[in-house]
């Protein structure tokens, strides 16, 4: 069986990798039950540095969304040359929540 890839970055995730589970819809915008992907945390914890709650109800609720986004871009092509374990916490911190 191959390894899962990450929607966002497109690398693989090996077992053992830290990875978690992103709602596309935050569950506290009423994504509860709704479609969810799996990412490398590092992926994970980028998006949720980089947008609010609401920004990613609103605007970037897709993968697609996401990869496209000015905010993103620079971050997946700098990890896309990364090895699949890597990690390390994120550069600009936590985004104030509203």
């Amino acid at each position: 069986m191959t390894d899962p890839i990450c929607p966002l970055c497109g690398r693989p995730i090996p077992p053992g990798v830290r990875q978690s589970l992103h709602h596309l819809v935050p569950k506290l915008k009423g994504g509860k039950g709704g479609p969810v992907v799996r990412l490398h945390q590092i992926c994970h914890n980028e998006i949720h540095a980089r947008f609010t709650e609401a920004e990613l109800a609103r605007e970037v609720n897709t993968v697609e969304a996401l990869r496209s986004h000015p905010r993103m871009t620079g971050f997946l092509a700098w990890v896309a040359k990364r090895p699949p374990e890597f990690h390390k916490r994120s550069a600009g911190g936590r985004r104030k929540r509203r």
